[in-house]
């Protein structure tokens, strides 16, 4: 893929460790990425959709942090259908595992995953 043509955006929070680790390794090897804090500037219907085609909702959602204990037993037992989950995530991005790396192309979205680690970043990055 021409990186000309690419466009990478790691989502996240900034005061995730794991997220401010992913920043730092992206800053020294692809600094034209966009960091997309989705605290603040939130999260769309589309974009999860999006990713929910390349992941399933047992990859995006983090069923092991503070925001998904924080779920009532009616909220987590909905989660396993699409559509409340969207809704779920909407109403609390927390809920993503972090960070989600996004690389985009002229024909859409062509890779996404979840987590870091740079021997899983050196890999992605060495196909694109």
């Amino acid at each position: 893929m021409n990186s000309s043509l690419r466009k990478i955006t790691l989502y996240g929070i900034p005061n995730c460790d794991t997220v401010k680790k992913s920043r730092v390794w992206m800053q020294e090897q692809h600094p034209d990425f966009v960091f997309h804090d989705f605290k603040k500037q939130g999260l769309e219907r589309a974009t999860i959709e999006q990713w929910l085609e390349h992941l399933s909702l047992d990859v995006l959602i983090n069923r092991k942090g503070t925001s998904w204990r924080a779920l009532s037993d009616e909220q987590k037992q909905s989660a396993t259908e699409t559509e409340a989950a969207i809704a779920l995530i909407l109403g609390n991005p927390s809920l993503v595992k972090r960070p989600v790396l996004q690389i985009s192309d002229a024909q859409g979205i062509a890779h996404v995953s979840v987590g870091f680690t740079p021997d899983t970043f050196n890999t992605i990055f060495s196909r694109f």
